[in-house]
């Protein structure tokens, strides 16, 4: 079996590529390392990679987005599994093994050797992604994060809080948006609409706490237009999964079709990849990815996790 590590350089902290070039020359394993240079380079790199039809595991080391354009390039694919070695910021999809875990997928040997399974993918306007979608103030608040990170003195969750208290005080929290879903359709004021097949995203929020990305289907949570004080009361709840505590402010809806539109260009995020169109069409893919993970780990929820 080939591994192949593809590295994106600009993902992270400086000096974490260096201990993980470190730790591949002590593989013993059939390796190749390739470095990425230019977005969507990650993707063609892993589909090329993929096309001797040999068994082949893909390491995306960066962060969500490197992770999403190595499944673009080979979802769908029974020969190829992927993981997501953490050199990016935020790594969010990982935390569905345990928020305290992501670290271990840093640790190559036991990686490599690890279980794999078959997980869902959504597709959004033709782009699969693995983890949520969102088209909110939350996709607002998670693409401008990057903007926040380059200050000096701001770091990780900062940079999150920074972003959010910029979108929600000074450019406002809703925006005119129709949301469908089978028989539901809602049309108004929306502060937050996510679709998720994972668990985790923007740096730490969980809003469907016993979400699993094999079982066959896609939730969403719609949050209509809310004042600023509701908002920062209902932010802390809706990041710990708490939803079905508010049924009068969040609906939540399955299903393995949606689609939000809107009268002018809405940003949303797939997986870190910030997106703006008019209109999103996110459905249940009928490709799936192999995924593989450290031995030990399990991505079931857990008591916490789902209360």
């Amino acid at each position: 079996m080939k591994h192949l590590f593809i590295v994106n350089p600009a993902a992270g902290k400086a000096g974490n590529e260096g201990e993980l070039l470190e730790q591949i020359r002590e593989l013993d394993l059939d390796c190749q390392v390739v470095h990425t240079q230019r977005q969507e380079e990650a993707c063609e790199i892993a589909r090329s990679a993929a096309q001797s039809g040999e068994p082949l595991r893909i390491y995306a080391c960066g962060g969500d987005g490197t992770l999403n354009e190595v499944i673009n390039g080979v979802a769908g694919l029974d020969h190829v599994a992927v993981t997501n070695v953490p050199l990016g910021t935020g790594n969010d999809f990982l935390k569905i093994f345990g928020p305290e875990n992501k670290e271990k997928f840093a640790q190559l040997e036991a990686l490599s050797r690890g279980p794999q399974v078959a997980m869902d993918l959504m597709e959004c306007n033709g782009k699969l992604g693995l983890d949520i979608f969102c088209a909110g103030v939350d996709a607002r608040i998670a693409a401008d994060v990057h903007k926040y990170r380059r200050l000096p003195l701001v770091r990780g969750i900062g940079a999150y809080i920074l972003s959010l208290v910029a979108n929600v005080l000074f450019k406002g929290i809703s925006r005119p948006t129709r949301v469908e879903a089978g028989e539901y359709a809602y049309e108004g004021e929306t502060a937050i609409v996510c679709v998720c097949n994972g668990r985790y995203y923007g740096g730490g929020f969980m809003p469907v706490g016993d979400n699993l990305p094999d079982d066959g289907k896609l939730e969403m949570l719609v949050v209509p237009k809310v004042s600023r004080r509701t908002f920062f009361r209902l932010v802390g709840e809706y990041a710990k999964g708490r939803y079905r505590q508010y049924p009068n402010l969040i609906t939540a809806v399955e299903g393995t079709e949606f689609t939000i539109t809107a009268p002018r260009p809405l940003v949303a995020v797939v997986d870190g990849e910030v997106l703006e169109q008019p209109s999103y069409h996110i459905r249940l893919s009928e490709k799936k990815v192999n995924f593989f993970y450290p031995q030990g780990l399990s991505y079931q929820p857990r008591v916490e996790e789902s209360n």
